[in-house]
This record gives C-alpha cells, sequence and structure tokens, in this order.
C-alpha cells in the first residue's frame, strides 16, 4: 500500500481494493516492459524483495553502479525514498512538466548547497524524463486518462454463423499517453447492430478488475449510455463519462483506433485462412481420411524419470486453444520408460473425455518415432478410439527434415521443408513440448524448495503446511519478501529469516 514507509511496485493481474495505487493496464506485455524499463532507467527503485528498515550493514551492488539508492542501509532516507515514489506517481499520472519544474528546483536547491553530485543527479533524470517524454507523448497535451474504442467488421472467410467478422479495439491512454491496445476479433456478428457490439465490450471487458478511466472515448452515442456510465461510475468510485466526439483532438484518436481495428481485423481473417489452407495440406499430404478441424497434441518431459510429466496441446482453426490445454503428472511409471509413460497419459486423458462426453480430436500428434507411435495406438485400441487419425513426428539424427510415421506403414513420410502444413505441425509439436517441460521445471523447483526447507532447524511439518497454507504455492513461498514470511502463523521474526535466507541464497 501506499501508506507503508517503503511502497514498492509491483505487477499485478487484478485491481484490489487494498489502499494501494494502480496504473495501467499496460497491453499487449511489451507496453509494460517497456514502462517499467524506463522507470528503472530514469528512477533508482530498488527492485529486490529484502524488508527495508534502513538497518541492513550493506548495501548490494545494484548501488555500486547506481540503480539503487540502498534504503535498505539508510543511503536513501525514507523522506528521500518517499519524494523519489512521489516523483514516480507524477510520471505514471503524466505530470510531466510539474515533476521536471520539481526536480528543477530541487537540482537548484542542491548546487546552492555544494552537493554537485546529487545536482548532477538530477540533472541527468530530468534529461532522461524529457528524452522519453519525447517519445512516449503521441495523443495530446491534456493530461487525460481515457480509453477509446472503435470497431471494423467485414465478411468472415470461414463463413460462420452469421457470415460476417468483427474486430473490436480497445486503446489505452494514461496521463496523454497512449500506453497499449487490446483488440477483440468475433466471427458470426451477422448484421448485429454496432450498439450491442460495444455495449457487450463495455459490459464483460470492466466488469473485470481493472482500471476504468475517467473517460470513455466511442465513434458512436449509445442507446443505454446513461445506465452504462452510472454502472461504470460505481466500479470506479468516480463519475465515469462516455463521450462521442463531433471534433477536435478526440476524432484523431477515434481514426487511429478504427485504422488499428481495420488492420487486426484482416490479420486475422488472413490467419483464419492461412490456417484453413495449411489444414487441407496436412490431410493431402498425410492421406488423411478428413480435414483435421482439432488436433491434440501430446509429449513427455522427465530427467531419468525424476519429476517426470507429459501435456496436451490443442490446435484449432483460428490457432492454438490454451483453454484446452492439459497437463499431466505421470503416476504409475517408475524411472525412464517415456512409452509407458505416454500411455499413460492419453489412457487418463481420453478415459476421461468417455465418461464426460468430452471432445474428441480429429488427429493426435505424438512427438515422437514408432516406438511412440505403436505405444499410444495400444492405448486408443483399448478404449475403442481406433476412428481416431494418429501420427508420430520426428527428425532422424543428424538430419533437419521432419518424418511423420503413420500407423501401419514402415516407411515415414519426410515433409518439405517450405510447406505450410510442415510448419503447423512443428508449431504444434514444439507447443506440446515447451508446455511438458514448463510443467516439469515447475515440479523440479517445488521439490527443491520443498529440500530446501527440510534443511532449515526448526521448520517441520507443520510449519511447511502453515507456510503452504499462508501463501499458496511454494513458488509463492520462494518469492515472498521477509515481511509477509513474518506474518505466518507460528513462524515467527527469527525463522522467518532463516527461511528468507536460505531462499535467496547465492
Amino acid at each position: 500500500p501506499i501508506k507503508d514507509d517503503y511502497p514498492r511496485l509491483q505487477i499485478v493481474r487484478r485491481v484490489k481494493r487494498d489502499g494501494a495505487l494502480y496504473f495501467g493496464p499496460y497491453v499487449p506485455t511489451n507496453a509494460l516492459r517497456e514502462t517499467l524499463r524506463v522507470l528503472r532507467r530514469v528512477f533508482p527503485l530498488p527492485n529486490c524483495k529484502i524488508k527495508i528498515d534502513g538497518t541492513a550493514e550493506r548495501a548490494c551492488i545494484e548501488f555500486e553502479i547506481k540503480r539503487c539508492l540502498a534504503p535498505c542501509t539508510g543511503h536513501q532516507t525514507r523522506e528521500q525514498y518517499r519524494t523519489m515514489i512521489q516523483q514516480v506517481r507524477m510520471f505514471l499520472e503524466g505530470k510531466d512538466r510539474e515533476l521536471i519544474n520539481q526536480l528543477k528546483t530541487q537540482m537548484e536547491k542542491e548546487a546552492q548547497r555544494l552537493n554537485f553530485e546529487e545536482a548532477a543527479r538530477l540533472r541527468d533524470t530530468i534529461f532522461k524524463i524529457e528524452r522519453t517524454l519525447e517519445k512516449q507523448r503521441v495523443t495530446s497535451t491534456d493530461l487525460v486518462d481515457q480509453d477509446i474504442l472503435s470497431l471494423a467488421r467485414q465478411s468472415s472467410a470461414s463463413g460462420g454463423l452469421g457470415g460476417e467478422a468483427a474486430d473490436l479495439q480497445v486503446m489505452f491512454v494514461r496521463g496523454g499517453m497512449l500506453i497499449g491496445r487490446r483488440d477483440f476479433f468475433l466471427e458470426g456478428v451477422g448484421d448485429l447492430p454496432d450498439d450491442d457490439l460495444y455495449t457487450s465490450l463495455i459490459e464483460q471487458f470492466y466488469a473485470k478488475e481493472r482500471v476504468i478511466p475517467r473517460e470513455i472515448l466511442l465513434p458512436v452515442k449509445l442507446a443505454e449510455k446513461e445506465l452504462l456510465e452510472q454502472w461504470l461510475s460505481d466500479r470506479r468510485g468516480e463519475p465515469v463519462r462516455l463521450h462521442s466526439p463531433s471534433r477536435g483532438a478526440d476524432i484523431q484518436l477515434l481514426k487511429l483506433a478504427q485504422e488499428n481495428a481495420s488492420l487486426c481485423l484482416q490479420e486475422h481473417l488472413g490467419s483464419q485462412q492461412q490456417g484453413e489452407q495449411a489444414l487441407r495440406e496436412v490431410q493431402r499430404l498425410l492421406h488423411l481420411r478428413r480435414l483435421p478441424h482439432r488436433i491434440e497434441a501430446f509429449d513427455i518431459s522427465n530427467i531419468m524419470g525424476d519429476q517426470a510429466t507429459g501435456s496436451m496441446v490443442v490446435y484449432e482453426e483460428k490457432g492454438m486453444k490454451k483453454a484446452d490445454y492439459r497437463k499431466f503428472k505421470i503416476r504409475t511409471v517408475q524411472g525412464a520408460n517415456d512409452f509407458a509413460m505416454l500411455q499413460e497419459v492419453l489412457y487418463r486423458h481420453y478415459s476421461k473425455a468417455q465418461e464426460t462426453h468430452g471432445k474428441l480430436p480429429d488427429l493426435i500428434l505424438i512427438d515422437g518415432g514408432k516406438g511412440q507411435l505403436s505405444a499410444a495406438l495400444e492405448v486408443l485400441e483399448r478404449l475403442g478410439l481406433k476412428e481416431i487419425e494418429m501420427i508420430g513426428l520426428a527428425k532422424a539424427r543428424d538430419e533437419k527434415d521432419e518424418r511423420v510415421f503413420l500407423p501401419g506403414e514402415s516407411e515415414a513420410i519426410i515433409l518439405p521443408p517450405a510447406s505450410p502444413a510442415t510448419h503447423l505441425l512443428q508449431r504444434i509439436r514444439d507447443e506440446a513440448h515447451r508446455f511438458a517441460i514448463t510443467y516439469h521445471r515447475k515440479l523440479r523447483g517445488q521439490e527443491m524448495v520443498t529440500s530446501v526447507l527440510d534443511e532449515i532447524d526448526g521448520i517441520g511439518e507443520s510449519r511447511k503446511r502453515a507456510l503452504l497454507r499462508h501463501f499458496g504455492s511454494l513458488e509463492r513461498i520462494q518469492e515472498a519478501p521477509l515481511e509477509e514470511l513474518e506474518k505466518v502463523p507460528d513462524l515467527g521474526k527469527v525463522l522467518a529469516r532463516k527461511v528468507f535466507n536460505r531462499l535467496n541464497a547465492g
């Protein structure tokens, strides 16, 4: 919270009523990374997890290279730290003129006191802010917080329900700076009026816990304008205006949002068309009985059988369908037996799909060759799912070409390197591998944290359970600052310090 003696800058996904100040949203994520990069370049904010109380014995390397002013040791006083946080706040709120004037006044005072080193640091800060603002100020000189909404429509290439597609664009302006944008691609909107699409977007988008600006620009006046304004104002806690300008700078922002929506719509439709062409090419090259509208791919990840995991990823015509991804912790196989692990994962997934009448794929892709494919086919036969087509995808040793293995065929099909079908199958296989290895690393990391806790005197099973109850996961225990560890019931400050030091050693 901002009332803390030493408030920190944190990245969060949801807004809570906890006394903290929230800025954003920063969409896409590269907008967030760029903002953080700029902030850390301009302001020497601490980038560590330790408790800041001015009593630490020595500063870290960040202080030596002037990326932090070491409030942990008292080099930077509480008052100086809070002054810097206030400046960060002004920067994020777009109060750049006010901030620069304040820094210039502060610089002159330090120079009069003959504190030339601090005056030089402030001069450099002013220069960095001015350079940054030259690049980032792209909307207007008004220090406004706005979201700009616009849409584009066109007949859908896939001819889905309603036959028409739309792209709804949201641009985020904070403090007069464009900080990000987000778009929503919709199919089958038919002749649904623009008014209904905008109303639906506002209701769904702002129903989530997010920062709502003072003003939302739209190209049309909505029929339920007053009702929506009241609802948004209640959620924000301050008045919110839905505005449809007829002239001025805001019209230019709406035009920019419209252009972005049109470009995104063309990209979505083009990608959709390419996806359909790639699937037809897969069907042709592999002699499949039907077009594989849904492809499910499996991979296994383990190191000598330790913390073995499996993954399933899903591709449909519109791209990877992450909501349908599944991860599996291997339960029944001991040692490094990839074939048996693959069989366990397939049996668990498809037996459950049969029980729950879940979706079944048109094609199953296995990361592996003949051995993996044969093992996987045994599971489908056992479950009575032989009608689902299956392939194995693998590279020969020391070869670049991808090979596809088909059931009952002794020779593999060599895929053309430049074919859209090859690129699609590689992409799906690589995503299955990424998903499996990410889960595997997570489990190994949890195992390492657990073993580290076992090494700490005074941490038994009951205190480990207390830590897990308080933080919810081993990752959060590892990431926790000291002050949060001290809040764990029955842990105490001494043990909290031991846990923190051990988890952050090296």
